[in-house]
């Protein structure tokens, strides 16, 4: 199967033009791959009840059509050494987001971000090894960040991922 297409941080995450709508088939087959990503194309297709070469395509138009991004490992972050969670909001100065972006792309332990309406303008994700090292994070490297005018830290106490899969 094909790579991963992630857009590069700032970036649109389209073209600009939507897929075709997913029918019934389609949903199942993400279903699946959001459960186990490393199905083979057989197990697949007889999961969602079609043939390999059905499941194939349909998974290569899915990739082409940017549905899905890429297939990856999901790690507990606690077993792999990263024990302290927190959300960083940040407020920046307007017209700073791709700038922005691209330097939280750089700074270790930044899961995830997000551009934001409301209070706030971005939303990171930080997972760091303690308190110390989510400190630094804040304080060292996102505060210093060109177009960065304040941010809050929430740490999270406990976390899981919903149960009812938007695909099913």
């Amino acid at each position: 199967m094909s790579q991963e297409t992630t857009p590069a941080p700032g970036e649109a995450g389209g073209t600009g033009r939507s897929a075709g709508p997913l029918d019934e088939v389609d949903r199942r087959i993400l279903d699946e791959l959001v459960r186990d990503g490393r199905l083979s194309i057989r197990t697949l297709a007889e999961r969602v009840h079609v043939s390999r070469t059905n499941a194939y395509a349909r998974v290569e138009r899915l990739l082409r059509d940017g549905v899905l991004t890429g297939f990856r490992a999901q790690v507990a972050p606690e077993p792999a050494g990263l024990g302290t969670s927190a959300y960083i909001a940040l407020t920046i100065e307007q017209n700073t987001w791709r700038e922005v972006s691209a330097e939280l792309a750089q700074v270790r332990y930044v899961e995830h971000v997000a551009l934001l309406s409301g209070e706030h303008d971005v939303l990171a994700l930080v997972r760091a090894p303690d308190n110390a090292t989510l400190r630094d994070v804040v304080l060292e490297r996102v505060q210093s960040i060109a177009g960065v005018l304040s941010t809050r830290t929430w740490l999270v106490f406990e976390e899981f991922d919903g149960t009812q899969s938007p695909w099913e």
